[in-house]
Parts: structure tokens; sequence; C-alpha cells
């Protein structure tokens, strides 16, 4: 159960992370943030990324082996690192919708499902 827990909320922390650090974009192409100076706009990213770490601390504290999760922290990290990319690629072809996706991306992601096999492999 901790472990089903754990992603969940790394899949929410991602959610968070993505609009953080390229939410920006989309509102600038929706001509909502055209114009506002830079500082403006990390402070926004920071609102994001403050609600990304509600749910990636507890998640890694949750997760880990030494907490009583089920996951050592390199564990932790590919599979953070393989949710990033899977939230990361359902937003951006949801909401950026000129970004196709290509075979070589499709390649990338089995060479990180791999990556997870070998982490887990005893």
């Amino acid at each position: 159960m901790k472990g089903l827990l754990t992603v969940l909320m790394l899949v929410c922390s991602n959610i968070f992370m993505t609009f953080a650090w390229y939410g920006h974009l989309k509102l600038q192409e929706m001509k909502i943030t055209t114009g506002w100076p830079l500082i403006l706009i990390i402070l926004l990213s920071w609102g994001f990324a403050f609600f990304e770490y509600c749910f990636m601390v507890p998640a890694n504290r949750i997760g880990f082996n030494e907490n009583g999760g089920p996951f050592s922290l390199i564990q932790l990290k590919i599979i953070q690192e393989v949710v990033t990319l899977t939230v990361f690629t359902v937003i951006v072809t949801l909401v950026f919708k000129g970004q196709p996706l290509q075979w070589n991306h499709g390649v990338a992601f089995l060479c990180l499902i791999a990556a997870v096999f070998f982490a887990f492999l005893k």
C-alpha cells in the first residue's frame, strides 16, 4: 500500500512540477503572461513548485525503506524519473498540441522502463 501511495503522490507532485517548469510557456502562448517581467514568471512557478514539494517530500518519506516503505533511494529516484517523463509526455500531448511524439521518444521510454526493471532486479 505504501508503494502505491508513494507512486500516486509522485504523480501529483510531477503534475505540479510540470506546470511550474513549463506552464508559463502555455500561459505565454495563450497571451496571458505576455509582457510579464521574468521575476513574476519565477514567482508564479514557485507557487506551483510549493505544491510539488507538498507531495514530493511526503512521497519520498513514505516510500523510503528506512522509514518502513518498500523502496531504496535509488529505486525512488528511478521511479521519480519515469513518472516525471510520463506525466510530462501526457501533459505536453494534451496541452501543447504542436509537440509531436516521435519513434525515438518511444525508444527512450523503453530504455527507462528497462532501467526500472534493472533497478528492481534482485
